[in-house]
């Protein structure tokens, strides 16, 4: 038995591939792209380390693509759901006992593979998935994922090293337990490094998952999925069952060992799982953790001391890259008087070089929205926005999908600061403007606050810091993530834990310590050395 005392340190970031012409990295993702799109892959359900095909099966298409298919996955049905929880429940005995070293061995193993064997294919299936451009690939699919793996082992090192002052005689510890049950992950589409950690984050404090990966991240998921399993992941402890949401989800939040939810998606989805989780509740053998970040109508506030081009550059990418399809994205903008018309000439210059297209034509800024559901609902805010007198399109406002679900940048100025793309989540390439009075910042400051249930991030821009500081204490519950003069995504795990509050979510901290803490029950132990032998206490005794 090996009895040393491990401690991770704090791990530096991966360092992120720059793609440019001629670098060995641009000449592999472009093989392993065209190797891809050669091919048709069948994609199993794996339940206790094992394929399973039901035959009851999708597609898996390019969004850039739509006639392209790049796999076919078959469903989960009633059978295999139920499958999956048995699994992971024979396995949570095994996994639970196994050393956290043992554990983390196993999750530094994804990272080293993702880093090195595996880098180029995770990008590419990606891309041409989920439609990214490369650097959108690279910041997520690789290197945060690899973040989140390296930086969970220091932060577990952390907790675990964590234990209560003992008296003489005494000795306490805590012993620092996985949850009694199963924990079931929701995954979204719009980040792979989300797929990951909402899985391993659990797994690595001694859980094990059912796992529902989002149907239009399939084919990253399902290679991530292998990649866990090649780093000796044992059998059972995540279960991978596409298939529909609903069937899914009600039969395992009905079942009495459900202990636990990892989910980032919309938050009507977020909503209609935790109140099942509550009419379940007397089923339940432990009260269920329930850990979710659903959406953002996220803002860009501007003080009249801020600086035009920074102002311009973080509008474009803050909205626009991966086509707004980020729960950070900036959607709503609010920008004084008079800075508003070189804002708009520089924001309109910029936004005037950008190509949409497929993400092999790497000189495309942004690609297509992920599906024909997700085309259709944000052309529906566009075409509100094209026949009210209270907005105006100053880009864009076309889409395209015959070929791919392309959607230009398109950017509204309202005259009602509660008009619907000024409210409501979009997630697509929308920026709506409201330009406010110089004199009215204060009064924009409650517009900010009170305009949208979520609360996820937000940016402020100033030059004069006591204005910074009076926006950052007027919008405290306004933004789980905050940023000073820059756009309001781009959280890096380790540096910016990334959640929100109000209707975003739980604001349980991804990419931090706090995360795992909700993944494990812990129990304190007490031992008395020495233990007494009469009950009486000495104030008891007589003069």
């Amino acid at each position: 038995m090996n009895n040393a005392i491990f401690h991770f340190d704090n791990p530096a970031n991966e360092p992120v591939k720059s793609y440019a012409p001629g670098t060995p990295e641009r000449k592999t993702i472009l093989d392993e792209l065209d190797r891809i799109s050669s091919e048709v892959i069948d994609i199993p359900l794996i339940i206790g380390g094992k394929e399973i095909r039901t035959g009851d099966t999708g597609n898996v298409v390019m969004p850039h693509n739509h006639q392209h298919k790049l796999a076919v996955y078959h469903k989960a049905g009633e059978k295999e759901i139920k499958m999956a929880v048995e699994a992971a429940l024979k396995a949570h005995k095994a996994w639970a006992e196994i050393s956290w070293i043992e554990r983390i061995s196993i999750t530094l193993k994804v990272a080293e593979l993702l880093r090195n064997k595996y880098r180029a294919l995770i990008n590419a299936a990606s891309m041409l998935g989920q439609s990214k451009n490369v650097m959108q690939a690279e910041i997520d699919a690789a290197c945060e994922t690899i973040d989140f793996l390296n930086f969970n082992a220091h932060y577990i090192s952390r907790i675990y090293e964590n234990q209560p002052h003992s008296e003489p005689g005494i000795l306490n510890r805590i012993e620092y337990r996985p949850i009694e049950g199963f924990i079931f992950a929701v995954s979204p589409f719009n980040f792979t490094s989300i797929a990951s950690n909402l899985n391993m984050s659990p797994a690595v404090m001694g859980n094990t998952l059912v796992w529902k990966p989002a149907t239009t991240a399939i084919l990253s998921n399902y290679y991530l999925m292998k990649i866990f399993m090649e780093a000796g992941l044992p059998d059972g402890v995540i279960n991978f069952i596409p298939g529909q949401g609903s069937l899914i989800g009600n039969i395992v939040m009905s079942d009495p060992d459900f202990a636990g939810l990892h989910f980032t998606g919309s938050n009507r989805t977020f909503n209609q799982l935790w109140q099942a989780s509550s009419a379940n509740l007397p089923k339940y053998r432990t009260y269920p953790k329930i850990v979710g970040e659903t959406g953002g109508k996220d803002f860009v506030l501007v003080h009249n001391s801020a600086g035009v081009d920074e102002v311009a550059t973080a509008l474009v990418r803050g909205s626009f890259e991966f086509q707004g399809q980020k729960c950070s994205a900036a959607s709503r903008a609010y920008i004084p008087e008079s800075l508003w018309p070189a804002i708009k000439e520089r924001m309109l210059e910029k936004l005037s070089h950008i190509t949409v297209g497929d993400v092999k034509q790497f000189s495309n800024f942004m690609n297509a929205v992920i599906d024909e559901n997700a085309f259709n609902n944000i052309m529906g805010y566009i075409n509100k926005a094209k026949t009210s007198t209270d907005a105006k399109i100053l880009h864009g406002g076309n889409g395209d999908k015959s070929v791919g679900y392309f959607i230009e940048p398109t950017v509204i100025q309202v005259t009602d600061p509660h008009f619907v793309t000024m409210e409501e989540e979009i997630f697509g390439p929308v920026l709506s403007v409201f330009v406010y009075k110089d004199k009215d910042f204060d009064k924009t400051l409650e517009l900010v606050d009170n305009t949208s249930p979520y609360g996820l991030t937000g940016s402020i821009f100033a030059q004069d810091r006591n204005e910074l500081v009076k926006a950052c204490r007027a919008l405290r519950y306004s933004a789980g993530n905050l940023y000073y003069n820059d756009k309001p995504t781009g959280a890096v795990v380790g540096q910016q834990p990334f959640g929100g509050a109000r209707q975003s979510g739980t604001n349980d901290k991804a990419g931090s310590y706090l995360n795992l803490l909700r993944w494990i029950s812990p129990r304190t132990i007490k031992e008395t050395l020495i233990p007494p032998t009469d009950f009486r206490y000495p104030f008891m005794q007589e003069e």
